[in-house]
């Protein structure tokens, strides 16, 4: 197992945001700082030249904290910023693909929304699993709530690092570690929190990490 995997098996807590809030560098140190495992970039309509300016302040931030860094959709982008992961969703670049773009050693991670997705990942080259959304969440318009059905389907089949994802604060966090998360994925609850810190540390609790 690599140093890349080690740290992904450990990893508890996953944050998705994007570049371009103006407190960027003290959101990702407060962040970090706090308990965040791994950190997505996430910025689909972004062109590549500042997409990869702005990547070069996540690596420099997950760097300083141990953390992960993972790119969404592009592969690309994910190895000319010497990212440790990139993320494929349903619609992206199939993960075999992606593999033969990436190598062996970068992370792949993977979105799915219903059983058969979660299924599937099981056997492609990728080396977690995101399955949900288990709320309904702005973050993924027009997408369906899995509830927490999916979670106890990848509690009781996925071998490989899977994290619970899609309107998770505190409490429903916590309803998604009793149907058997250990890991899980956050957007708004961390990115619009008044106190970055503490809605970290708060995850972190209802999760049991």
């Amino acid at each position: 197992m690599t140093a890349r995997r080690e740290r992904l098996d450990a990893a508890r807590l996953y944050l998705v945001c994007g570049g371009q809030r103006p407190d960027l560098d003290e959101f990702l140190e407060a962040a970090l700082t706090a308990g965040v495992d791994v950190v997505q970039l996430r910025e689909k309509q972004m062109e590549a030249r500042p997409l990869l300016e702005i990547a070069a302040r996540f690596r420099r931030a997950c760097d300083r904290h141990g953390a992960l860094l993972v790119i969404n959709d592009r592969p690309d982008l994910a190895i000319a910023s010497n990212a440790d992961g990139v993320h494929l969703g349903q619609d992206d670049l199939p993960p075999a693909a992606g593999r033969a773009l990436v190598g062996n050693e970068m992370l792949i991670g993977r979105s799915t929304h219903a059983p058969d997705e979660t299924r599937a990942a099981l056997s492609e080259p990728v080396d977690y699993i995101c399955v949900g959304p288990v709320h309904a969440t702005p973050t993924k318009p027009g997408r369906s709530a899995t509830g927490l059905d999916l979670v106890r389907l990848a509690a009781a089949e996925c071998a490989k690092p899977w994290f619970a994802i899609g309107g998770l604060d505190p409490q429903t966090a916590k309803e998604a570690a009793q149907a058997g998360a250990t890991r899980i994925v956050v957007v708004r609850a961390i990115e619009q929190a008044a106190d970055v810190e503490g809605a970290v540390r708060a995850l972190r609790s209802a999760i049991g990490a």
